[in-house]
């Protein structure tokens, strides 16, 4: 099995955590104005997604003390909420698909950016942690490196937006990607979740 958090440790991952959910909470005010303002439905999934971050990470600062059956009971739980993100970007694409305005690729690109830097530096304080208390680390740390790779493609979409071409299709098929990743990670953390429970109840 892997490691539990049950030493000194846990005082420092549930530090960790706490800034976490706090940083995600505070970038999910700034990109979902931006996403708004310039209808992107990529900034849309991505702030979402912050949301549902720091929910997780609120959840999981509660739950660490917890028995291993209940850890593993909320990383199922978690691996639902996972995948509100992605849902609520294929309502947002299908919308913007019926409407294909371009959106401002400089606040595109400055958005993205900011949120890379956000989501870089959660990655980096939970790599650590990402085998602790299994599931519920597990959920946290992936959110935060799928965030980053998404953000990567958020970037990527408002250069091709502001260089090449000049049409709201970059912006939509990051925007189904990073719903895509999100239905990923919620598969991961629900097997990791169902392995523990399994554990828990020989």
């Amino acid at each position: 099995m892997k490691q539990d958090v049950t030493g000194p440790s846990a005082p420092d991952l549930r530090r960790v955590v706490g800034w976490v959910a706090l940083a995600n909470l505070a970038y999910f005010g700034v990109e979902f104005a931006v996403a708004t303002s310039i209808g992107s439905v990529s900034l849309f999934a991505d702030s979402v997604d912050f949301l549902e971050d720091a929910s997780v990470n609120f959840l999981i600062v509660v739950a660490l003390g917890w028995s291993a059956r209940n850890r593993a009971r909320v990383g199922m739980a978690l691996a639902m909420i996972l995948l509100v993100p992605g849902l609520a970007t294929l309502w947002t694409a299908w919308t913007k698909f019926n409407l294909p305005v371009a959106p401002n690729a400089v606040p595109l690109l400055l958005a993205g950016l900011g949120a890379l830097a956000v989501n870089l530096s959660c990655a980096f304080m939970l790599a650590r942690y990402r085998h602790h208390s299994g599931s519920l680390t597990r959920a946290a740390f992936l959110s935060a490196r799928n965030d980053a790779l998404a953000n990567v493609a958020i970037v990527a979409a408002g250069l091709v937006t502001a260089l090449l071409w000049r049409s709201a299709w970059p912006d939509l098929i990051v925007g189904l990607a990073i719903a895509a990743m999100n239905a990923d990670a919620a598969r991961e953390v629900w097997q990791a979740a169902r392995e523990e429970h399994r554990a828990a109840n020989p």
